[in-house]
């Protein structure tokens, strides 16, 4: 099987500058329009008809969104108002609902409340905000004692709230590992995600994603280092990330002394972060084996293999490596 590299633009694949994957924003339902006082000409009855009612908001799941951009440039937005209503009993127009797109598997936080909602397959469309009702016009409050009634009712004001948006990336595989583990060398070869690589700490700077050739999902998450569950370097903004994935590629380098460490190290800030992590299942990929011999690599898989079964050695200098790992991930999920 010869490796093939996939245009990432065909799947919609994230290369923009900055990925944002967090924002808040402000969020008015519309507000109901008010009721009309008004009289027949000819019989002079009431004739004020009711107020329309205020445009709904709602978050709709679209897959073509990948990232919450749209939602830091601009962090506030409003239904349209119901129009009041009019005389002959006409009643106002409905106010449009306003619909705001979102990647699928954004999580959305009431920040007064904490209510969490997901957008899901199965719940592509939550309302975030009612629109208010309209008011009642001067002819419904007619009766045999009050033939000519000259009350009203304003509309009621629409709802309003302050929402905190997460992104969940939605991949089906996940590189995880300590920074310069060869994880971003690996999305490149096996996709097109053009990955910035390079040997120092923190080279990747957001999650990278890439396509293999079965049209999953491949992403590369920024380096862990210890503490990153409390917060310490930037780890900890990404371990949300992996929470989705179906599999867990641990790449380990080999030019790495105490393998079983940097395994145990990785795995003790994703249980910190959420025990539910540590239950995935896990591929450990003992990466640059070009540059130890073949016995330091088979002493480091049989440590390795004392801790996960499947420990696959992976070179990009080394074709054949590349293609088991691309054949077990098209077969795997």
């Amino acid at each position: 099987m010869d490796l093939v590299f996939l245009n990432y633009k065909d799947y919609n694949i994230i290369s923009d500058i900055m990925f944002i994957d967090e924002a808040e924003i402000t969020v008015k339902a519309g507000n109901g329009g008010s009721g009309k006082v008004s009289f027949f000409g000819s019989r002079g009855g009431p004739s004020g008809g009711y107020g329309g009612r205020g445009g709904n908001v709602y978050a709709v799941a679209n897959a073509n969104v990948n990232h919450l951009r749209k939602y830091i440039e601009k962090n506030s937005f409003k239904a349209e108002d119901g129009q009041n209503g009019g005389a002959n009993r006409r009643s106002g127009a409905i106010g449009k609902n306003l619909e705001l797109p979102m990647p699928p598997s954004t999580l959305i936080i009431d920040t007064k409340t904490n209510r969490e909602l997901e957008l899901t397959p199965e719940n592509p469309r939550i309302l975030l905000c009612s629109g208010g009702t309209g008011g009642l016009g001067n002819d419904a409050f007619k009766s045999s004692t009050n033939r000519s009634p000259r009350k009203f009712e304003l509309g009621k004001p629409g709802q309003e709230k302050v929402f905190k948006l997460i992104l969940k990336l939605i991949a089906n595989y996940g590189l995880i590992g300590l920074p310069n583990a060869g994880k971003s060398s690996l999305l490149n070869l096996l996709t097109a995600a053009h990955a910035k690589v390079a040997s120092y700490q923190f080279t990747t700077l957001e999650p990278n994603l890439g396509v293999i050739p079965n049209g999953k999902v491949l992403a590369d998450i920024p380096g862990l280092i210890v503490g990153a569950s409390q917060g310490r370097g930037l780890g900890i903004k990404f371990l949300k990330h992996i929470e989705k994935v179906e599999l867990l590629l641990h790449c380990i380098s080999s030019e790495v002394e105490d393998v079983k460490n940097a395994y145990t190290t990785i795995n003790y800030e994703l249980g910190q972060y959420n025990k539910n992590l540590l239950g995935k299942k896990t591929i450990i990929l003992l990466t640059k084996t070009d540059l130890i011999n073949k016995n330091e690599i088979y002493q480091k898989i049989k440590l390795l293999k004392a801790l996960n079964p499947t420990v696959i050695p992976v070179s990009v200098y080394d074709q054949t490596s590349l293609k088991t790992l691309l054949s077990l991930l098209i077969k795997s999920v």
